[in-house]
Parts: C-alpha cells; sequence; structure tokens
C-alpha cells in the first residue's frame, strides 16, 4: 500500500482513537491493508498445495483481462457495513468492471478445484481500517457500533490512487509477517512477467508472417518481441511443471473427509503454526511499504 494511503487511513483512525481511545484494538494494522477476493478453507497442505495450484492458474486469466493494462484503484470516501465493520470505499468508475471480472474468474479458478469459494454476498472491495467483532468486551461497556459522528470528515475524503501490483493467497491464521502483511503462502505478480496466454501465443504462431532466409520486411518481430515472447514460454513451462507436481502430490495422497470446507467471513485468531483454517485471496494494489 503506497504511503499516502496508508498515512490518510492512520489519520482517519487516529481521528477516531482521539473521540474513544477503547478502540484502539479494534483498528486494522499498518501493514494489514488489502482487498479480499474470495475467503475459502483450507484444511491442511495438501489443500494448501492445491490452492497454490488454483492462484497460479489463474495468472493468465487476469492478464487476459488487463489486456496489458494497468489498473488503478481509486479509494474515497468512508462507510461501515452495519456499522461494525469501518471501511474506505473503492470509488466508482472504468476500474470496476474488471476488478469484478477478475474476482469472477479467481471464484471459477477456485472452485473448479473442488473449493468452496467465494461468499454468498455481492463482492465489494474496500480497505478495512477497523472491526468492532476485535473488541467483543466493549459491548459489554456499551459499545455495540461505529458512531456516524467519529468519520463524519471522512465521507468523501480522498484517499489516493493505487496500482494493482499483486494477487496472494494469505493465511488468516499463522503468524504475520514482520511488516504486519498475512503471512503469504504463495503470489502472483501481475504485469512484471507476461503470463502465458496458449491463446495469445497460438494466435502468433498462426498469424506470424513469413519471409525469404537472411531478408527482413515490416512483419518480422523485433528483438523486444522475441524478448517478449521468450519469457512467455519459459514462464509456462515453469507454470506447468509446479502443476504437474502440485497434481501429482495430491494424487498420492488424498485429503481426509471435508477437502472442500465451507468459506468463513469472520477473522478467526489461532495458534502460530496451524496447518489448516481460513485463507483469503488478497489483492494487493502495489507491494506494502
Amino acid at each position: 500500500m503506497i504511503v499516502k494511503i496508508t498515512r490518510g487511513i492512520k489519520i482517519l483512525q487516529n481521528a477516531i482513537l482521539q473521540q474513544d481511545e477503547r478502540l484502539a484494538k479494534a483498528m486494522t494494522s499498518d501493514g494489514s491493508f488489502h482487498i479480499t477476493l474470495l475467503v475459502m478453507q483450507l484444511l491442511n497442505e495438501d489443500e494448501v498445495n492445491l490452492g497454490i495450484g488454483a492462484l497460479l492458474e489463474l495468472k493468465p486469466f487476469v492478464e487476459e483481462i488487463l489486456q496489458g493494462k494497468e489498473l488503478i484503484l481509486p479509494f474515497q470516501g468512508v462507510d461501515t457495513f452495519g456499522n461494525q465493520v469501518g471501511f474506505v470505499k473503492l470509488a466508482e468508475g472504468h476500474h470496476i468492471n474488471p476488478l469484478l471480472e477478475i474476482a469472477e474468474a479467481a471464484k471459477r479458478t477456485f472452485q473448479e478445484k473442488g473449493f468452496m469459494a467465494g461468499e454468498n454476498r455481492s463482492f465489494k472491495p474496500h480497505l478495512t481500517f477497523m472491526k468492532l467483532s476485535r473488541t467483543p468486551w466493549l459491548r459489554r461497556k456499551g459499545v455495540k457500533k461505529i458512531d456516524p459522528k467519529f468519520y463524519e470528515k471522512f465521507i468523501s475524503h480522498t484517499f489516493g490512487e493505487e496500482m494493482v501490483h499483486r494477487i496472494d493467497l494469505c493465511s488468516m491464521l499463522k503468524k504475520k509477517q514482520s511488516n504486519g502483511y498475512y503471512h503469504c503462502e504463495s503470489s502472483i505478480v501481475i504485469g512484471e512477467l507476461e503470463s502465458p496466454s496458449s491463446t495469445v501465443l497460438q494466435r502468433y504462431t498462426e498469424n506470424r508472417p513469413s519471409w525469404p532466409s537472411g531478408a527482413k520486411n515490416g512483419g518480422e518481430p523485433d528483438d523486444a518481441e522475441l524478448l517478449r515472447l521468450s519469457k512467455r514460454l519459459v514462464e509456462n513451462a515453469v507454470l506447468k511443471a509446479v502443476q504437474q507436481y502440485l497434481e501429482e502430490t495430491q494424487s498420492r495422497g488424498k485429503p481426509a473427509d471435508g477437502s472442500s470446507g465451507k468459506a468463513r467471513a469472520a477473522d478467526r485468531g489461532g495458534a502460530d503454526g496451524d496447518q489448516s483454517g481460513r485463507q483469503e485471496a488478497h489483492w494487493t494494489p502495489g507491494l506494502n511499504s
């Protein structure tokens, strides 16, 4: 998350704490801001490996949707879910449709692996900055909702823009990283190395112009194009090798009953090193900072 957006959210959080310091434990830490694409439950390491394979398969679909274009997400305004979860809103605009397409592609890819991924409610991208569920003891002290007056000055505040950079498969149970972000089982970087798309590669092969040996014409790919295609081929080979390994590992030891557990919506605490539990596919706009 870029510094501007993080700083803006910290200012918002501090403004709320100045009005009620008891809410400190309800605040989301700096390094944890993210957009959740979908939630699933991976019960053991076999399922985690299968989930990693699904994440790798998702990358070419994402890049096919983006068509080489950057996806910039603008964040503006504040709202709540039932006065229980406070979040920074994603502004309306042309970026919404590709983001929804990517979320649907992620849901479909994980479901094809046998996971009950995605929640029944509609996808509403946002950045959570506080949750009252983290402070249940406050209910006994009369704090049962987020008072709208706490954030009224930020209703239309512009927090900033950021380019989508990465999708992470994160554990909600395992110990967080030193920067405050969730434990990542695996990640895919968007746009850094263009992922292989069999459709694109096939189209290039079929439409590639021919020319006499030793002669060039306007249709010959330049060095940059050849390098780009080489990168695609190398990444394609790596992807296939990883997928084959994961499939062989899965076939040698099938997980026990309950392998496709229900997605869970509520955050849960757990012991460090727990190998099962709630996982989220996070859309991370840029590298954490």
